[in-house]
């Protein structure tokens, strides 16, 4: 009888998603403090401070006491999903978040999308056609996957086309200056513009987002091609795809063997990738002008705003882990010897 020790498989992985974030929290506590930099100073703009408003600045920021109190502190706000406010605009960091993580999100969700796709297409086009020049070229350059930084990509994907064959407008935004933001209903900027039928304001997304996708595709899908191609040529040479092969079965039937066998191990490198890809898209945020969590994050660090920079590392690592838990669900749904708690036992 084959029976599971446990029917929510799934409870395993999510119980510890939030014991990652606060053991995570507390590295966050430790190392935000090591940045060079006097938040104090900071709100003050470098006007002179009496000993006693320097010691008042420092209570209200909650950088007095034992460094135990202030740890404790923090946490619990953080359990309470309390990050506090940006000690130079006043912002409450969470409400900030709410506003500028979907937009991030967008670009590295919609990154990812296309990047899966070219992987599966580009996978079993260099498996099924070997000897095809083309093949050979594409297998080629997924093995030098992320040899070319995100970074350099972009720059380069400005100057070329930008500045000298003018297919793409100035990086100054997600759309033209002259167009208002579609009104807010989740957060997802061209979603939003999807859902108030503002033709205009979409067309001038994709004028201005096209290539910044490019970037993030161009950067990382070589890396998830690679893995795939590697797992098909495993599973295409297994004695299982052999067997269905001289058993008669369809060309169809041993594709579709071949990818379930090959997609877990893939599937697991989403969520590496895709933690990629949102570092990837803070940085092309920074490149193309976008509001988003680039811009957060580095007038954070260059104002020594501790607070913002505490709640965006803490969120951002929460997102990714999220992702990883998913990228779990899907990988045990593919294959349930990957279940926890899953045995077989014989009565």
């Amino acid at each position: 009888m084959t029976i599971l020790k446990s029917n929510l498989w799934w409870m395993r992985r999510l119980i510890v998603v939030p014991l990652h974030i606060f053991f995570f929290s507390i590295v966050v506590f430790f190392v935000v403090r090591l940045i060079p930099g006097d938040p104090v100073r900071a709100i003050s703009g470098g006007q002179t401070m009496t000993p006693e408003q320097y010691d008042s600045a420092r209570e209200s920021l909650g950088l007095t006491g034992s460094i135990f109190s202030q740890l404790t502190t923090f946490l619990g706000n953080v359990v309470t999903l309390d990050f506090g406010s940006s000690i130079i605009t006043g912002a409450g960091v969470l409400e900030e978040m709410k506003v500028r993580l979907p937009a991030t999100l967008e670009l590295a969700l919609v990154a990812m999308i296309i990047s899966s796709v070219l992987t599966l297409a580009i996978g079993f086009f260099v498996v099924m056609r070997p000897r095809n020049p083309l093949a050979r070229a594409v297998a080629g350059y997924s093995r030098a996957a992320g040899a070319v930084p995100d970074f350099c990509l972009g720059v380069a994907g400005i100057f070329v086309f930008y500045s000298v064959l003018h297919w793409a407008p100035a990086p100054i935004g997600r759309y033209d200056t002259m167009l208002n933001a579609a009104p807010r209903v989740t957060g997802l900027p061209f979603v939003d513009a999807m859902l108030s039928s503002d033709t205009i304001l979409m067309g001038s997304m994709i004028k201005h987002m096209w290539l910044p996708i490019a970037v993030l595709v161009i950067a990382y899908a070589p890396m998830l091609s690679k893995l795939f191609i590697r797992s098909l040529e495993q599973a295409k040479d297994a004695q299982s795809t052999k067997f269905r092969i001289a058993s008669g079965a369809s060309p169809t039937m041993v594709r579709l063997s071949i990818a379930r066998r090959a997609l877990p191990s893939t599937v697991a490198m989403f969520g590496t990738i895709f933690g990629f890809m949102l570092g990837g898209a803070v940085i092309v945020e920074q490149l193309f002008a976008m509001p988003g969590m680039g811009e957060y994050a580095v007038q954070a660090v260059s104002r020594s705003d501790f607070v913002a920079l505490q709640g965006f590392l803490i969120i951002v690592a929460a997102v990714s882990l999220f992702v990883f838990f998913f990228v779990d669900i899907v990988n045990m749904l593919l294959d349930p010897r990957r279940r926890p708690g899953a045995t077989t036992e014989g009565s």
